[in-house]
């Protein structure tokens, strides 16, 4: 699986990435032993950039990645985790999260983007994960909280990145706007933008994209399915697009895109994985995996080649933007 490196930094990354959340417990329970298949089954399909976060099970699927991994020889694989929730002790417990993962609420999360937050919040992580180092870290979801992780957490993070502590900082959101501030602003070197680049919502063409073209600065694709609506190859009434029951019209806009991709030969989800990568700007797409299942379908898809055509011709029919670019596809061209 070919490489792309962070500019300005020593960190490569595999252009596909495991996302933990999912052995976190997302939504449902994950049997250790399958979550921890699944992170063989992303080794063996040549993965090698795992991303997660204290947020993600309460601290779960930190540890479950961690302990994956921990066999497997530290030189070869990019781990990435996120500040900016640190986990204390819940007081007033009811049984269970009520953030979406299916794990007990001993723990509960409280907002610090403060400089000490940073660092405990990484020094709990690398207690969690078993691991000697982070390579990446990202400010996580820092909608609310600009000033302080502006003029605290990021500086942090730069003072760690200089003394060779982490190898590359950033931040990661489910907006756009905000992380081209980032980019713009901080020493960040790349962000993590979740669903606003995608085959139905090319929003973050407006400000994070060309940001990071203009700065020299990278972005790792996530969500890119949009909650399930492009993870099908015939999308139905009742899927998910960001997290809510998908409206009817983008229903519609997706089998429209289905219908396209037929025509060219693929599918809709090895289209929706495609995609972000053939902006310049985007290095990595990450997916959430769990399990060995859905690690080799994705990796599968993710092999796949697209014709340059097919985007064009959406283009054209207006189920991309006008001005979407359209970068070669290296996976057509011999590796190096």
């Amino acid at each position: 699986m070919r490489r792309r490196t962070i500019p300005h930094t020593p960190v490569e990354v595999t252009e596909l990435g495991f996302g933990a959340s999912v052995i976190g417990n997302l939504y449902r329970v994950t049997d250790a032993h399958v979550a921890s298949a699944a992170v063989d089954a992303a080794w063996d399909a040549g993965i090698r950039y795992y991303d997660t976060a204290p947020h993600y099970g309460l601290g779960l699927s930190e540890r479950r990645l961690g302990a994956a991994l921990r066999d497997r020889p530290r030189e070869q694989y990019v781990v990435s985790s996120k500040v900016g929730r640190l986990l204390i002790r819940n007081e007033h417990p009811r049984g269970v999260d009520d953030e979406g993962f299916v794990v007990r609420d001993d723990l509960r999360r409280q907002w610090d983007f403060s400089r000490d937050g940073v660092l405990r919040s990484l020094e709990d992580t690398l207690e969690r994960t078993g691991l000697d180092r982070l390579d990446i870290v990202y400010l996580h979801d820092p909608d609310d909280h600009w000033q302080q992780a502006a003029d605290e957490a990021m500086p942090a993070l730069a003072e760690l990145r200089a003394q060779g502590v982490i190898g590359a900082i950033g931040a990661g959101m489910n907006q756009s706007a905000l992380l081209a501030r980032f980019l713009r602003e901080t020493a960040a070197d790349l962000v993590m933008l979740a669903g606003r680049y995608t085959l139905l919502d090319q929003s973050a063409l407006d400000d994070v994209l060309p940001t990071a073209q203009e700065h020299g600065k990278a972005v790792v694709a996530a969500g890119i399915f949009n909650s399930g609506l492009l993870s099908h190859n015939r999308p139905t009434e009742g899927m998910k697009y960001d997290y809510q029951a998908a409206p009817p019209d983008l229903v519609q806009r997706a089998m429209a895109i289905a219908d396209v991709c037929e025509r060219y030969g693929t599918t809709l989800p090895a289209a929706a994985i495609a995609f972000p990568r053939t902006h310049p700007a985007v290095i990595n797409v990450t997916l959430g995996m769990r399990d060995p299942g859905q690690v080799r379908r994705n990796a599968r898809l993710h092999q796949q080649f697209i014709p340059q055509e097919l985007w064009h011709d959406l283009r054209d029919q207006g189920l991309l933007r006008a001005e979407t670019p359209f970068a070669p596809d290296e996976r057509s061209q011999p590796c190096p």
